[in-house]
């Protein structure tokens, strides 16, 4: 199988040659192109000396933005998408191709061990965001965001505008998947602490995520949306109930309803859309 790998790289210097080097050693024909996202450093010399076609950008972008850059830019519609930080077991891949041969639509590597969660913040906002998206799809998802993947490039751009161009790229392309009825597979990979320093920005990056899930859900599964927006208002009412009495609870109640209302409206609206 002929593939295209991916690495979206910004100030990666320290790794992206060690990256390179582990993919060319893999039994597959691989197209490896790095997407240096406007760094500063010597990613981009680096990457093109270990043998890696490089695409680079004046400026930083972001990571969803660099994916789907190197997307139009490679050359085979099998593509895996990995880090250049040396997180992730380069030697995976092939058996990440080798289901992916099966017929699912997407084979991402889950991750597990002590550096997957290492930081408190960090863990805490993933188990947030994997149960409000488990809730959505009504899926069992092991890791909301690993960014070791392989998928079609065709199937992937035919939903270009609705996936983020930063941080939260593999979120939206897991809950997009779902959502429109892809297969994913999930397999189990190990986890190294990376090489640098880390360019992720928890509040910043956590609020943009959340943000492009609702709008996601909003298009694909409104209804969901909707039931979550009302049992929010349900509970702010019952806790009004302290102040306000039981007109507080009443008026939760009330809230909640019309607001579930507008979610079947917006669910009935989508249907008829696509009938």
């Amino acid at each position: 199988m002929s593939v295209s790998i991916i690495i979206p790289a910004y100030n990666e210097q320290d790794a992206i040659s060690s990256v390179i080097e582990r993919i060319k050693k893999l039994p597959i024909d691989a197209e490896i192109l790095v997407v240096d996202d406007g760094s500063t450093d010597k990613t981009m010399e680096s990457a093109q000396q270990a043998g890696a076609i490089v695409f680079r950008r004046p400026g930083n972008i972001g990571y969803g933005k660099s994916i789907k850059d190197g997307l139009r830019h490679c050359k085979h519609d099998t593509v895996v998408i990995t880090d250049a930080d040396g997180t992730y077991p380069i030697e995976s891949i092939p058996t990440l191709l080798e289901k992916y041969t099966e017929g699912y639509d997407m084979v991402v590597g889950a991750r597990k061990g002590a550096h997957y969660w290492s930081s408190p913040l960090k863990s805490a906002f993933r188990i947030l965001l994997q149960i409000l998206v488990e809730f959505v799809t009504g899926k069992k998802i092991p890791d909301i965001n690993s960014g070791l993947r392989v998928f079609s490039k065709k199937t992937a751009q035919q939903y270009e505008h609705e996936l983020c161009d930063t941080f939260s790229f593999t979120t939206t392309i897991t809950l997009v998947y779902f959502l429109t009825k892809h297969t994913i597979l999930y397999l189990p990979i190990s986890y190294e602490k990376r090489i640098g320093k880390s360019k992720v920005r928890h509040i910043k990056d956590g609020l943009r995520t959340l943000q492009y899930v609702t709008e996601c859900i909003a298009r694909f599964n409104p209804i969901k949306l909707f039931v979550l927006l009302s049992i929010f208002v349900t509970i702010i009412g019952a806790l009004s109930t302290i102040f306000l009495g039981w007109i507080g609870i009443l008026i939760g109640i009330c809230t909640a309803f019309i607001v579930f209302s507008i979610g079947a409206m917006s669910e009935s609206l989508r249907n008829k859309k696509h009938e």
